[in-house]
Order: C-alpha cells, then sequence, then structure tokens
C-alpha cells in the first residue's frame, strides 16, 4: 500500500497537498479506493461551491456502494478533475496523481496543520487489519 510522505491524510481516508500556490489538491488515498473497489461513477462539487471541513466534496458508486467523500479542510472549489467523469477508474489506477478529486482554496490553514502524517496513517490503516 502506498502512502506518500509529502502529504497529509484525514482518518476517513483522504489525502491533502499544498501546492507552491497555497492551493490544496484532494483525493482518496490508496487503502480508501481499494475499500470501496473499482469506481463507476463520480460526482464532484462543483467549481465556485464553498465546502466546510467534514462536507461532501464527491459520491462515488462502485460495484458495492455509493459512497461520500467528505473533505478534510475548508474551502472554496477553484478547480476539478475533468477526467474523473469519463473515467472514474482513474481514481483505482492512480489514486495519488491521475486519480485526484479537486482543488480549493483553503479557508483555514490550522485544519491542514491539524490532519494526520504519513507514519500516524499508516499506523491508522494497519489497526484497521
Amino acid at each position: 500500500m502506498k502512502i506518500p510522505s509529502e502529504l497529509k491524510y484525514s482518518a476517513s481516508h483522504e489525502w491533502i497537498k499544498i501546492e507552491e500556490d497555497g492551493s490544496a489538491i484532494i483525493g482518496i488515498t490508496d487503502h480508501g479506493q481499494d475499500a470501496l473497489g473499482d469506481l463507476i461513477y463520480v460526482d464532484l462539487a462543483q467549481v465556485g461551491d464553498i465546502i466546510e471541513s467534514g462536507m461532501e466534496l464527491a459520491i462515488v458508486e462502485s460495484m458495492k456502494a455509493a459512497t461520500d467523500i467528505c473533505s478534510p479542510v475548508s474551502g472554496e472549489v477553484i478547480e476539478i478533475n475533468p477526467t474523473l467523469s469519463t473515467d472514474p477508474k482513474i481514481v483505482n489506477k492512480s489514486p495519488f496523481d491521475d486519480g485526484w478529486f479537486l482543488r480549493l482554496k483553503l479557508s483555514n490553514s490550522i485544519e491542514y496543520d491539524n490532519l494526520i502524517d504519513p507514519e500516524d496513517y499508516r499506523a491508522l490503516v494497519e489497526a484497521d487489519f
């Protein structure tokens, strides 16, 4: 299972990366996509939406179920991944690179600081097994 060291994580298996411009890219982790199974549909929030930490940023459907993906941080959606509407399985193939969900302009950087570091996320996932 891949857990990139440059990212922060949530207990609900989202990852977040802060870009040089201060924006935040969000996706689901390798463990998260594996638990969901093969995705068949992704419905993302829209550019301009204001999302609070804990609010739904996407709904994903797999052969198993439909699942809400919640944002680990608050901010305004400034970009969505257009590939997900035509190829949702890219999340399964490349959750940390091509399968990202959206980009936010953060409204509260303290929320990012309070997320889980890679070592603690690995321990959390290993405790699930």
